[in-house]
C-alpha cells in the first residue's frame, strides 16, 4: 500500500501577523481618545465656516501678487536644488551602500542613510537655521539631507536587484569594474532612479512650502506670517499659489515620467 503524502505544515506567521496589526490598531483607537463626534457638533462647523468664510476673496493687488510669485519661484527653486543635490548625494551614497566596496561598508552607508531619512525636514531646517541663519538657503540643504537618505536607499536597492549578467559578461571580457558598472548596471537602472528622482521631487515641492513655517524662505514663510497677523484674505492668495505650484509640478512629472516608460 503507497503511503499517503503528509499534509503541509500549516504556516501560522501570517496569521500572528494579521492578529499583531488589528491589535496595533485596536489599541491606538484606543490610547488616542479620538473625539470623531465632537468634530461634527453645530459650534464646530459655525466655527469652521467662520474661519473659512475669513479666506474670501483672496488678495488681488498687483503689489501683493508680485511678492506672492517672488516667494512661488523661490519654493520652486529650493525644491529642485535640494532634489539636485539630493541626486548626488544619494548616487554617491548608494553605490557604496549597493554591497560594491563590500559588507562593512555597505552596513555602514545603509546606517547613514537611515539617519539622513528618519530625521524629518522640519528638524533638519531647524537644526539648520540655527547654523546658516534664516532664508532659503537652509531650506534647501534640509531638503537635499533627508532626499539623500531616501533616494540613497532606493538607489541602492536599484542597483542590488538590477541583474548581474550583463556587467559579467563585460568584466569577463575585460572591461574593467567601473567601465562595467557604468555601460551595464547604471543603464538598467536609470529609469527606475529617474521615476524615484521625479517622485521626491513632488514631494520636495510641497515640504518647501511647510519648511517655510520655521523661517526657511519662500511661501511657507509668507503663509506663517500673514496667519499670524490673521491677514486670511492674504493667506488664502499664498494657499492658491501652493496649490497652483504644486499641480504644475505634478503634471510636469507625470508627463516627464510617462515619456520615460515609452
Amino acid at each position: 500500500m503507497s503511503h499517503m503524502p503528509a499534509p503541509p505544515a500549516r504556516n501560522w506567521s501570517g496569521w500572528l501577523f494579521a492578529a499583531a496589526l488589528a491589535a496595533l490598531v485596536i489599541a491606538s483607537f484606543a490610547t488616542l481618545q479620538l473625539k470623531l463626534g465632537e468634530l461634527f457638533t453645530i459650534e464646530a462647523m459655525h466655527s469652521a465656516g467662520n474661519l473659512l468664510a475669513g479666506f474670501a476673496p483672496p488678495e488681488t493687488a498687483s503689489g501683493f501678487l508680485r511678492k506672492t510669485g517672488i516667494a512661488t519661484m523661490e519654493t520652486l527653486a529650493m525644491s529642485a536644488l535640494g532634489t539636485l543635490l539630493a541626486v548626488a548625494g544619494g548616487l554617491l551614497l548608494a553605490i557604496p551602500g549597493a554591497g560594491r566596496f563590500g559588507r562593512a561598508p555597505r552596513a555602514l552607508i545603509r546606517g547613514l542613510l537611515n539617519v539622513l531619512r528618519s530625521i524629518p525636514e522640519l528638524v533638519w531646517a531647524s537644526i539648520l537655521l540655527v547654523a546658516a541663519g534664516l532664508g532659503p538657503f537652509a531650506g534647501t540643504m534640509a531638503l537635499a539631507a533627508h532626499t539623500a537618505g531616501v533616494l540613497g536607499r532606493l538607489f541602492a536597492d536599484a542597483l542590488e536587484n538590477a541583474p548581474p549578467l550583463p556587467e559579467q559578461t563585460l568584466r569577463l571580457n575585460g572591461a574593467t569594474p567601473m567601465a562595467a558598472f557604468f555601460y551595464a548596471t547604471l543603464p538598467q537602472t536609470l529609469p527606475q532612479m529617474l521615476s524615484y528622482t521625479l517622485y521626491r521631487w513632488e514631494n520636495n515641492i510641497r515640504a518647501a512650502a511647510v519648511l517655510g513655517v520655521v523661517g526657511a524662505g519662500g511661501l511657507g514663510q509668507m503663509l506663517k506670517f500673514h496667519l499670524s497677523l490673521f491677514q486670511m484674505e492674504r493667506a488664502a492668495t499664498v494657499i492658491l499659489a501652493m496649490l497652483l505650484l504644486v499641480a504644475v509640478v505634478d503634471a510636469l512629472s507625470f508627463a516627464l515620467r510617462r515619456a520615460l516608460t515609452r
